[in-house]
């Protein structure tokens, strides 16, 4: 049995998303469009053979711990960012502005 790849998660500001990868391939991306003191994310990828490892929730929770360091906040336009923010309430609602919770079917 194979040791699992080495994961590495990290901005690319170049091109306005978060990339994993895994044993130095790329296996996804989070796709933002920053704002002033608001990012929105619009889109979350991760490539066929790489699903079913949990990169993407890897991948999400990294982008949105680094929005909290940042003291930024969110918008989450992409499907699986407001699902995950749906599913981890505590600590990542707060990221979303309570005016904006209602648009994304969240809890104000």
């Amino acid at each position: 049995m194979s040791e699992p790849a080495e994961v590495e998660i990290h901005d690319n500001p170049d091109e306005d998303r978060y990339e994993v990868r895994a044993g130095g391939e790329l296996a996804g991306f989070a796709v933002y469009r920053p704002g002033d003191g608001i990012w929105a994310y619009t889109h979350t990828e991760i490539g066929e053979r790489f699903e079913g490892r949990g990169l993407a929730s890897q991948l999400i929770r990294y982008a949105l711990e680094d929005m909290r360091a940042r003291g930024l906040s969110v918008l989450p336009r992409c499907p699986f960012v407001r699902g995950y923010i749906e599913r981890h309430p505590d600590p990542y609602l707060e990221l979303v502005p309570p005016g904006e919770r209602a648009r994304f079917g969240l809890p104000a």
